[in-house]
């Protein structure tokens, strides 16, 4: 093969690989709530996530990012006792930079529901 049409297919093909990523399936945060609730207060959840290795501008190995949301969720429902959901939540995310990687924070609010059986 003649050097510069095997740069041709090298480069292109090593500029996809590059800017190709990894991806997650979306992720619902508030569920529907059930028909007939009680509420049972204020709670918030945490759930950390990083991307990390090689230098800053690299970072490309995802370690817990794609289920943080989804933990963060669970935290805060786990928070409160006999509680099976949240209603008005809110999503906020940070982030925090450590040598091999960055960091992202999702915080989850809301007000802890509990479901009436009849």
């Amino acid at each position: 093969m003649k050097p510069m049409l095997r740069s041709q297919i090298i480069v292109p093909a090593i500029a996809l690989f590059l800017l190709s990523g990894c991806s997650s399936h979306q992720v619902k945060i508030e569920q529907t709530p059930p028909t007939k609730y009680q509420t049972l207060g204020q709670t918030k959840g945490e759930g950390t996530g990083s991307l990390g290795l090689l230098g800053t501008a690299y970072y490309f190995v995802p370690i817990g990012l794609n289920s943080r949301s989804e933990r963060a969720y669970q935290n805060a429902v786990k928070s409160v006792p006999d509680a099976t959901g949240l209603v008005n939540v809110t999503y906020q995310e940070d982030w925090f930079w450590w040598v091999l990687g960055t960091g992202r924070t999702v915080t989850i609010t809301g007000e802890a529901i509990k479901e009436i059986k009849e």
